[in-house]
């Protein structure tokens, strides 16, 4: 009897450092997830980020925990909102788009940063280069994307017969300003296209800035894709038809809204993407060993419903090259 009170002591003894190490809890990694948009419009770009983390082995509120913080479009909030998330001790900051990545590289040198359709990140000293990042930041630039404002022009060229003048609306509270700038300025001075550049930094701006578009007798206007832009794609849409003007968009999402065309990349691809910068960071991976990925998809849209609306004929060329016509 006393033999086997020992074995089974002893058999309790040696279980119970596995039981111990199979009762331990697991760490939770907590994801900051900061942006300049709105709730509502950022929630299914985040849902994308949600699912592909999920495929990855990440299930909220076991092994994985978010906070977020949205700007709501006034990027002034963004460094408050950016010290929150650090004062919570996050283990990755999720930022998008590039007045959020430059707000939280500001406030941290320490915790790792996935910038989200971050443009110019070189030029903004984000990172080193796109290649080595060398801080703490890595993740999706926006920069190539930007560059496609250049084929954008030359798009509405195509499309409108003898244009000569075109109206830029761009938001200058967005570091990425001057490289939008930059890039048109340059694919105008080689076609020959006059700009008119006009900045709004709010949704009460647009009236004002088409109204000037009318006064100049633009032919066209280019709408730099930016939160205040995409955000408010519909009102923006209504307002070119109203004045007669064929727009040039980055998004398709501002064709679906009611754009004539645009050209650029997928605006949801980055955030699954993102995930994988995630689980490659709270693996171990430093963000300065994780070179900087840009778009390498373009899509050209092509909405004729708006064309119509505007009286206008697309030429046939034109749609024959559209990933998408909108009917």
């Amino acid at each position: 009897m006393r033999r086997r009170a020992v074995i089974a002591l002893f058999g309790a003894a040696a279980a119970s450092p596995f039981t111990a190490r199979a009762q331990r809890p697991v760490k939770v990694a907590r994801i900051g997830c900061l942006s300049g948009g709105s709730r509502d419009f950022v929630r299914r770009n985040l849902e994308f980020f949600r699912q592909e983390l999920a495929r990855l082995g990440y299930t909220e509120g076991r092994n994985i925990a978010f906070e977020y913080r949205f700007a709501e479009g006034d990027f002034e909030r963004l460094p408050q909102l950016a010290a929150e998330l650090v004062s919570l001790e996050v283990d990755v900051i999720v930022a998008s788009p590039t007045p959020a990545a430059v707000a939280a590289k500001k406030a941290t040198g320490a915790i790792p940063i996935v910038m989200v359709n971050a443009g110019d990140p070189v030029g903004l000293g984000l990172v080193q280069s796109l290649a080595h990042p060398g801080g703490n930041v890595t993740g999706l630039a926006f920069s190539v994307a930007l560059e496609t404002l250049g084929k954008g022009l030359e798009l509405l060229k195509d499309a409108v017969p003898n244009l000569n003048r075109v109206a830029v609306l761009l938001n200058p509270a967005n570091p990425a300003y001057s490289l939008a700038k930059k890039h048109v300025e340059i694919a105008a001075a080689a076609s020959g296209v006059q700009l008119q550049l006009l900045e709004v930094r709010s949704q009460g701006d647009f009236a004002n800035a088409f109204a000037a578009m009318t006064q100049e007798r633009a032919g066209a206007v280019i709408i730099v894709p930016d939160v205040l832009s995409v955000e408010n794609a519909r009102q923006l849409a209504q307002l070119a038809v109203s004045t007669g003007l064929p727009s040039m968009h980055g998004f398709r999402e501002q064709v679906e809204a009611g754009g004539l065309i645009s050209y650029g990349p997928n605006l949801i691809e980055p955030f699954r993407h993102a995930a994988a910068f995630v689980d490659k960071l709270l693996k171990g991976a430093k963000p300065a060993d994780l070179p900087v990925q840009q778009p390498t998809k373009f899509e050209l849209v092509i909405n004729l419903k708006t064309a119509r609306a505007l009286g206008i004929t697309i030429p046939t060329t034109l749609l024959a090259r559209a990933d998408e016509v909108i009917e």
